[in-house]
């Protein structure tokens, strides 16, 4: 790895099944150790409850209100400057409950691996 600066391309911002959008900033083989995405939740949207094994998740709010639930506690109110900790294994999921997107950054540790993902809820799979 290297210094470097990197710019993000809003045309990368890709919908995902969980319910939100994503736009990968951080994600490469040759930085094991981390990840990052902006994730964007369109207001009233909530995402699909789910968990990653093995990797520690961090939310950090940079826009926008929402109401975020993990493992078997209620909902809390989160917003800018918030953060998140959600330890392997943690299911979760989060609300947008103002009226603009809600926006934050994900960070993985150690990088997240699609096979890390799982998809916990009960209610069918929905598409954007």
């Amino acid at each position: 790895m290297h210094a470097q600066v990197r710019h993000m391309d809003p045309g990368a911002e890709v919908a995902t099944p969980e319910g939100c959008f994503l736009n990968s900033l951080w994600d490469s083989d040759t930085d094991p150790d981390a990840s990052m995405a902006r994730v964007r939740v369109p207001p009233g949207v909530t995402t699909r409850w789910h968990l990653l094994t093995d990797i520690t998740e961090r939310y950090l709010l940079v826009a926008g209100a929402g109401s975020v639930e993990l493992a078997e506690l209620p909902g809390q109110y989160v917003g800018p400057g918030d953060v998140v900790i959600i330890p392997p294994g943690c299911r979760r999921r989060i609300t947008c409950v103002g009226d603009q997107d809600l926006v934050l950054i994900a960070l993985c540790t150690p990088r997240f691996q699609a096979s890390a993902y799982r998809d916990v809820d009960p209610a069918p799979a929905r598409t954007l």
